[in-house]
């Protein structure tokens, strides 16, 4: 959520980045989901943030 929101994006502009739902950004940001590699590496893409500064 820190990325995303240090870049200045809403679930929704993050979602429609990644392709994925907004309710699963959402409900990835509050750990009520886990997610595959797939979809980190799309919101990593997303962001334009290096994979490995959004497991910092």
């Amino acid at each position: 959520m820190r990325a995303r929101q240090a870049k200045g994006m809403s679930q929704e502009d993050l979602a429609g980045a990644a392709n994925i739902a907004r309710n699963y950004v959402s409900r990835i940001e509050n750990g009520h989901v886990s997610f595959s590699m797939q979809i980190f590496l799309k919101i990593a893409e997303a962001l334009e943030e290096n994979p490995k500064n959004l497991l910092e």
